[in-house]
């Protein structure tokens, strides 16, 4: 059963029952209002009590009605089926929260982006300094705002201000923002005593594109193309959690043959990036071959991608209310993937039994479980960390619910533990798609979306290849869109790579970096 009513008992303890709104809602959400001087207390509670720790912060924008701004918090325990949805009213003239920085480091990030996007500032923060916005923006511009408009301004060279790490012998080494080979752009610095490092600071946000900003005023299932462009390789993971967050404001159901087909091109989302992660992990202890292999593979896993809906990313696969393609006939989808398959376990074999790659692999890169924990990382570099926590398992969604999720955790939180966990998310992803096949009931592929209710939060959660996935979504009076938050796992994920690189060496940040493989685009939004 749910502890949502003893959930609801507690913060109301915690509080002094102050908590207005409080409803338990769609079944395994708790919703409240409160004060930002009860935030504090109420996520302190959340925390001993029920082991549950906040995952996302949204700001909205609500003053065109009268109602200032909205801040959202949502809260989620470990291994359990339950979220707290808190929301808390800032005046329209000098908002201002209660920062929870020091309290959970998530937090923190939160706090810094709804300083710069919509200019509430965190009062207590310990490190102000801007996260998204460079120091060319306009002081006045936060550009979620709904009177935000469009300003023009341009790059005048003003650096930021990263913290400098002095001593004798330390000098840095500055990396990017344009790097060499088809990637995007990041700034790395590196404070080093020879070689080895002892701090790297990143700025990211090169690729700022307003991408939440352009979900504004959109018919919701015009918004589905938008999220599938937000990480080109998650294209299944991000319209899967924006359209799970329509369906759950308009109170769709999925028709069951959709649901099971969602689980078979989320796992084919996780096939390919794997295998080509395993690859170019291999590639930069200079294994070339198995790099070869791997993404010969990935082309096989590509071309099934087509058939299944017409795309090599699978973009069209998902739609609101359920998917876009039907199997395709003739198609032996679980023979395909155990062929490929074999061909995987093959070069892996051969990989890890070559002395000088796992010689690379093996103490490189290392993330303490304790590290990991606290910055809330997520998906496979958690899974390495020791944290046994996916979202398939502990909130299941499409048709996970009726499935055994085997989930590979590692305790050693180095490089070669990030790379056996996509091993063996590998595996598992074959079987779980030759057991949804096996199981897929017959019926339609969509049920109509219904109109989105005024000014009503709800969101999408989806364990995608990286790691879990959220869509936060709130419809307006016309029934379009007039708030989208997104979150992909490297907006939690980047900043613990500064900790895996302490006492490494340079040569090997590309290893440890390509370990991690966050994904730019989906950080900077």
């Amino acid at each position: 059963m749910s502890p949502l009513a003893d959930v609801q008992t507690a913060l109301m303890t915690a509080v002094g029952g102050r908590l207005r709104d409080g409803r338990i809602i769609r079944r395994k959400e708790f919703h409240c209002a409160a004060s930002v001087a009860d935030l504090p207390g109420l996520a302190e509670c959340l925390r001993a009590r029920f082991r549950a720790e906040l995952v996302l912060m949204v700001a909205a924008d609500r003053r065109s009605s009268g109602d200032g701004f909205h801040v959202h918090y949502l809260f989620a325990p470990h291994n359990e089926n339950w979220l707290v949805h808190a929301t808390v009213a800032l005046p329209a003239r000098d908002p201002a929260l209660v920062s929870l920085a020091t309290f959970h480091y998530p937090a923190s990030r939160f706090e810094r982006e709804i300083a710069d996007l919509f200019g509430i500032p965190a009062a207590g923060h310990p490190d102000p300094r801007p996260l998204v916005r460079h120091g060319f923006w306009p002081e006045d511009y936060f550009p979620l705002r709904k009177d935000a408009g469009v300003r023009p301004f341009r790059d005048d060279g003003h650096p930021f201000p990263f913290q400098q790490v002095g001593g004798e012998g330390v000098y840095e080494i500055p990396v990017g923002p344009v790097h060499a080979g088809v990637i995007e752009p990041g700034h790395f610095r590196f404070s080093v005593v020879g070689e080895t490092i002892i701090d790297m600071k990143s700025r990211l946000y090169f690729t700022h594109k307003g991408t939440e900003k352009l979900f504004e005023g959109r018919e919701p299932g015009a918004g589905v193309e938008l999220a599938e462009r937000v990480s080109g390789d998650t294209t299944i993971g991000h319209s899967l959690a924006f359209c799970q967050a329509l369906e759950s404001a308009a109170g769709t159901a999925v028709p069951e043959r959709a649901r099971w087909l969602r689980v078979i091109l989320l796992e084919m989302e996780r096939l390919y990036n794997h295998v080509a992660d395993f690859g170019m992990i291999a590639n930069d202890t200079g294994y070339a071959v198995a790099h070869s292999h791997c993404f010969r593979i990935r082309e096989r896993l590509l071309r099934l991608n087509k058939r299944l809906t017409g795309n090599r990313l699978l973009r069209g696969g998902v739609v609101p209310g359920g998917v876009g393609h039907d199997l395709p006939a003739g198609l032996d989808l679980p023979g395909e993937l155990e062929a490929a398959l074999r061909d995987f376990d093959e070069i892996v074999g051969l990989a890890l039994e070559n002395t000088l790659v796992m010689d690379r692999l093996e103490g490189t890169g290392q993330l303490s479980p304790r590290i990991a924990r606290d910055h809330g990382v997520l998906g496979y570099v958690a899974r390495a960390s020791g944290i046994d926590a996916d979202v398939r398992r502990d909130h299941p969604f499409a048709a996970y619910g009726d499935l055994d999720v085997r989930v590979p955790v590692f305790e050693s939180g180095d490089v070669k533990a990030r790379t056996l966990v996509r091993v063996e998310e590998v595996r598992e992803s074959v079987r779980l798609i030759r057991e949804a096949v096996t199981r897929l009931p017959a019926g339609p592929l969509a049920a109509p979306l219904g109109p989105l209710p005024p000014f009503t939060p709800a969101f999408g959660l989806v364990e995608g290849w990286r790691g879990g996935i959220l869509h936060w979504v709130m419809g307006d009076g016309a029934g379009r869109l007039h708030r989208v938050k997104i979150m992909d796992p490297s907006f939690l994920n980047w900043r613990p790579l500064s900790y895996a690189l302490l006492k490494n060496i340079v040569p090997d940040f590309p290893l440890c970096n390509k370990s991690f493989n966050q994904s730019y685009s989906g950080n900077d939004l």
